[in-house]
């Protein structure tokens, strides 16, 4: 497993946040994702005009993991947004999540100004989370 370096995790999602595409909302999102491979992998949120069709920060974090082709497992996520609460993965990012990652993945929640607000497991916030395990073995990929 992967050391965690949160101050540089954060970092990398706050580098991003300000590529994100948000033009309906100006809610701009960074994530980063470290892989058990060391490899740190960021994404934004992408709005979309049709809105269900917009893409979390999480999620492009994700899709660039596997875009690379390398590890395809999380120890760790940061996202930074602004607001007057912590910015948590949506319901459905926690899915992805813990699709690549394990009850045990750190979320690192930070602000604009580079500071943690907020640390918590995948398993606290995703409780009970459905994955793979719970395919029987002729769903499994």
């Amino acid at each position: 497993m992967s050391i965690i370096d949160k101050t540089a995790l954060l970092g990398a999602a706050l580098d991003v946040r300000p590529n994100a595409h948000a033009p309906y909302s100006n809610f701009q999102v960074g994530a980063a994702v470290l892989a058990d491979d060391g490899q740190v992998h960021v994404g934004t949120n992408m709005e979309n005009a049709a809105y269900p069709l917009g893409v979390c920060a999480e999620g492009g974090a994700l899709a660039a993991m596997v875009a690379a082709g390398g590890s395809k497992f999380i120890v760790a996520c940061a996202v930074v947004a602004e607001g007057a609460e912590p910015c948590t993965p949506c319901g459905g990012c926690r899915q992805k999540l813990f699709e690549f990652g394990s009850s045990d993945t750190l979320i690192i929640i930070g602000n604009p100004a580079g500071e943690i607000v907020m640390e918590i497991t995948l398993g606290d916030l995703l409780p009970h989370a459905f994955g793979p395990g719970n395919l029987s073995k002729e769903h499994r990929s």
